[in-house]
């Protein structure tokens, strides 16, 4: 079996990373459209319902139900000391996008009290506000996940937990979440406290499922006997590589030419019209992955 490889980078790509300021306005457009995302359902739909899941935001309504200040003061208070002590225990390794996406969502948070005050859910139906209060924040963490940065709050808590102790850190930070979905079975009521843990069950889901489906790729594996057009066709039209081998038909004894390739969905579309346009004949076996590892994907 003989093995050849196809490589070639993704230029146009390569010249949009090479370029740091546009890197940085699309990474920070990015990062402050996915807190606008997780501020409105944290503020619009969970501050008003008292929905206690989901790190510093679910803490805060309990904490303001207790005391004089607003979900989203104590938010702003909270955050900030969170971030004064991931500098200090932190240092140099606090990343500076999860510094600006907590000071941005505190600020939103702010704005959104004095724009928008409320002093009741926004509809009379909780199970409805529950799902966007799961959704919303749930679709704008996973984002930030997915680009490295996060809203802070408790993840900062993790991160420095994580460099000084060999502590289990999504254990702690189900622990803090669990915490405060049990007070809110005490300080609100029954009803709250079990839409609070039917919550907190459903965030994780959440955050999984939408970061799988935007890394979601297809892989493909197409047997044919002409693999000249369709690598042409990978490495100059959609500015992928792939990876050719031979191989021989177990029935007819044929030689057969096997092409490995993997990329975006909407490439995957129009390569699989390619083949069939250009050689119906070929087998081609396509199957989901969301995790890619290598150049041009995940770098880790």
């Amino acid at each position: 079996m003989s093995f050849s490889f196809y490589v070639r980078n993704r230029n146009r790509m390569a010249k949009d990373f090479k370029n740091p300021v546009k890197n940085a306005a699309w990474e920070y457009g990015l990062i402050s459209l996915s807190i606008l995302v997780v501020a409105i359902g944290v503020y619009f739909f969970k501050f008003p319902n008292h929905f206690a899941f989901g790190g510093v935001t679910g803490f805060s309504a309990v904490v303001s139900e207790i005391t004089r200040l607003s979900a989203s003061q104590f938010t702003f208070v909270a955050n900030m000391v969170l971030l004064v002590m991931g500098f200090l225990f932190l240092g140099r390794e606090f990343g500076i996008r999860t510094v600006y996406a907590s000071v941005l969502l505190s600020v939103l948070l702010e704005v959104f009290e004095v724009l928008f005050p409320m002093t009741e859910p926004l509809t009379d139906e909780p199970l409805l506000e529950l799902i966007f209060a799961i959704f919303l924040p749930g679709a704008g963490a996973a984002v930030l996940f997915n680009i490295g940065a996060s809203s802070g709050g408790t993840d900062i808590i993790a991160m420095i937990l994580k460099k000084h102790t060999s502590m289990n850190i999504g254990a702690v930070q189900f622990m803090v979440d669990l915490i405060t979905v049990v007070l809110s079975f005490f300080v609100f009521d029954p009803t709250t406290g079990l839409f609070s843990m039917l919550g907190l069950m459903a965030k994780s889901l959440v955050v999984d499922g939408v970061i799988e489906n935007i890394n979601q790729c297809k892989c493909f594996n197409i047997i044919c006997d002409d693999p000249e057009p369709i690598c042409d066709y990978i490495i100059n039209t959609l500015h992928h590589s792939a990876t050719v081998y031979r191989a021989e038909g177990a029935f007819t004894h044929h030689e057969k030419t096997v092409i490995m390739a993997t990329m975006r969905r909407g490439e995957a579309m129009r390569l699989r019209n390619f083949i069939r346009q250009t050689e119906p004949s070929a087998f081609i076996l396509i199957s989901n992955s969301s995790e890619i590892i290598g150049k041009g994907f995940l770098t880790n």
